[in-house]
């Protein structure tokens, strides 16, 4: 994605009510999902150990930042990409009963990322998983987690109306589901993020759903890791995944946003099958992999919502950089201040 200058932008917030914006806007939030999912708060590492399998791979092709411990030989520890399986190992650690989870404040860096106005070095999202009873393995489950947490969005929507009555509300009642097979039929010619603009246009929230699994072209609608989500259980004929995004319209850069990636995580038999299908079984010898394996590791669902994405969304901003600080090329900067955009 290139950087977008929106032609006549004028931000909605000075910088002074922006940060006190941002404020209200996580507190709200998170205060809405904790109750709306039965959530803990709990604290999370900012790096785990390397060769432990319990780092996110992403897509897979993402660096971690490491660095070497003095104190323990050297040994390398990695700056987290998210906490999918930390989260899980905790549920296990809680003894957490199903219908009941955590989240927590996720910070990431994340040195290979294409810097635009969606995309920083600094990651921040509340990571959230709850525990599941085998019979909740199913897409209808994970369709009512997501309208849940829809709900909180719309809740959000209207306490920002009520505290700056000129951020007009948009989002539509209700969040349309959309298998990315069917998207791929929809719109054949389009690239997938040209699929995702399209669909999000026209509906305004989609959760997009079995991001991970080939289509019928062959192709991944986008990349996930093998370890995590469950994106290979067939859901019907033609149909894969018990995952999915979350998409929502941003008019102001008249584009699709994804506020969150989450899904159904793997049991014991989709780990198996995914770490097939991408060649990484060797997997298998490592740490969290072996404590899914020898059922020491309760099912789940969970997630991640970008913070700072939340607030670009709610509180209109043209880029990323208005919510957050963090390092932006001097170029981008200079273009931002010229089209009106603030960065930090």
């Amino acid at each position: 994605m290139a950087l977008i200058l929106p032609s006549g932008y004028v931000p909605k917030l000075v910088p002074e009510l922006m940060e006190q914006a941002i404020f209200f806007l996580k507190e709200d939030f998170q205060e809405g999902l904790a109750t709306e999912l039965n959530l803990r708060r709990v604290t999370a590492p900012l790096f785990v150990l390397s060769g432990t399998g319990v780092n996110d791979d992403l897509s897979g092709v993402e660096r971690a930042v490491s660095f070497p411990i003095k104190d323990m030989g050297d040994r390398r520890a990695e700056v987290v990409h998210s906490l999918a399986k930390w989260k899980r190992m905790k549920l296990a650690q809680y003894q957490m009963p199903p219908g009941y989870g955590i989240y927590t404040d996720m910070n990431a860096i994340r040195a290979d990322e294409e810097l635009d106005n969606i995309h920083s070095l600094y990651v921040d999202q509340w990571d959230w998983e709850r525990t599941i009873a085998p019979e909740d393995r199913n897409l209808d489950y994970l369709c009512d987690v997501v309208e849940a947490i829809y709900d909180v969005f719309k809740d959000v929507e209207r306490g920002v109306y009520n505290e700056y009555p000129h951020i007009r509300p948009i989002l539509p009642d209700q969040i349309t589901f959309v298998q990315a097979e069917d998207l791929l039929n929809e719109y054949p010619n389009l690239s997938p993020k040209e699929r995702e603009h399209e669909i999000t246009r026209k509906y305004g929230a989609v959760f997009l759903i079995g991001v991970g699994h080939k289509l019928s072209n062959g192709e991944k609608h986008d990349g996930r890791a093998p370890d995590y989500d469950d994106w290979s259980s067939e859901t019907e004929p033609g149909y894969f995944g018990l995952n999915g995004d979350i998409l929502l319209w941003n008019p102001i850069l008249k584009r699709s946003l994804e506020l969150s990636s989450m899904g159904i995580r793997v049991d014991k038999r989709a780990l198996l099958k995914q770490l097939k299908l991408e060649g990484c079984e060797e997997r298998r010898e490592l740490a969290f992999h072996k404590a899914l394996l020898n059922d020491e590791l309760p099912l789940s669902i969970g997630g991640g919502i970008g913070q700072s994405r939340l607030c670009m969304f709610f509180l209109r901003c043209a880029h990323i950089g208005e919510a957050q600080a963090s390092i932006w090329p001097p170029e981008m900067i200079r273009e931002c201040a010229k089209a009106g955009i603030a960065l930090r």
